[in-house]
């Protein structure tokens, strides 16, 4: 799986001129939010990139938690969302449409979520 690093609040803005900009070609920006010190965490993200099939239609971006605490709390202000770690998030045309935490991350969820959404 080719993770993108998520280090900095101002990539933020390019992430969601991404999914922008990108929207017609069906891309769809994926946010993974990651503690490195927490076993749940490193067990769905093992189950993620276990199932994990390239798509040029997803674009994952990782974030470390315990380095970016920053970033992380940008994205649930920009985002809308309350903090979870792990957490998932998926965002097109500048929206999450989709966020999920902890057990509930699943590639399973996470491509169903993008389907029924381009529906």
């Amino acid at each position: 799986m080719l993770w993108h690093q998520l280090t900095d609040i101002s990539q933020l803005s390019a992430l969601v001129n991404t999914s922008k900009e990108q929207s017609a070609n069906r891309l769809t920006v994926l946010i993974f939010k990651h503690s490195t010190r927490c076993s749940i965490s490193s067990m769905a993200l093992n189950r993620l990139e276990a199932k994990w099939s390239e798509n040029e239609t997803i674009k994952p971006y990782i974030l470390d938690l315990l380095n970016y605490r920053d970033v992380s709390n940008e994205i649930a202000s920009v985002f809308d969302v309350e903090h979870a770690s792990p957490q998932v998030l998926l965002i097109k045309n500048g929206e999450c449409f989709y966020h999920n935490s902890h057990n509930g991350i699943s590639y399973n969820g996470i491509i169903e979520a993008i389907t029924t959404q381009t529906q």
